[in-house]
């Protein structure tokens, strides 16, 4: 088995029984979306397995399951998972209010790696596309999924996207930069 199996294999130990927020949709349809895009965007192997891996810590286990992604995995990986987490707590109640840990997370996007760019970049196209096609199926009710609400999920994206652009103007920013905007649109024409 090579090391991007064993992660796919892995991650799916991880969120087994997880549903993306306010739907039936098995996560790991986000994890698959989000390695697909990095691939499509030139992620090396470390990257591709970041991606895979880049929720695990933060929704699965906190510290603890970081250390065991660095011993399977490597570093590199590892370092990816941890550049992509907002929190590391093991119990999900334990987390800083949401619009702290946001903030934190822009602060560290501002000098993260070029790796960890990348893999943000993938999973934050992957969630705004499908934020923007459950809001044209279900309307406003879907803002109720998030803690920010509508207002604090729009500022949250269009200011990652600024960090990402401002890190790589690359094809892959770009185009989260066209959706963040679509979806801003979508938004402000309800």
């Amino acid at each position: 088995m090579t090391r991007f199996e064993s992660a796919l294999v892995y991650a799916n130990q991880v969120h087994q029984g997880q549903v993306r927020k306010g739907t039936g949709i098995p996560y790991m349809a986000h994890i698959l979306g989000v390695a697909a895009i990095a691939l499509e965007y030139g992620a090396t192997g470390d990257e591709a397995i970041g991606a895979l891996l880049h929720d695990a810590a933060e929704d699965g286990g906190g510290e603890a399951r970081l250390a065991e992604i660095r011993a399977r995995f490597g570093d590199a990986v590892g370092d990816i998972v941890f550049g992509c987490s907002d929190s590391l707590v093991e119990h999900p109640e334990d987390k800083l209010p949401w619009r702290q840990r946001k903030e934190s997370y822009l602060a560290h996007l501002e000098r993260a790696s070029a790796s960890v760019c990348l893999v943000s970049a993938a999973d934050k196209l992957h969630n705004v596309r499908a934020i923007t096609r459950d809001l044209r199926m279900h309307g406003d009710e879907v803002w109720a999924r998030f803690q920010g609400r509508r207002d604090g999920t729009l500022w949250y994206y269009d200011a990652v996207t600024d960090v990402l652009i401002r890190r790589s103007h690359s094809a892959l920013t770009r185009d989260l930069q066209r959706a963040v905007e679509e979806l801003q649109q979508l938004a402000d024409n309800r």
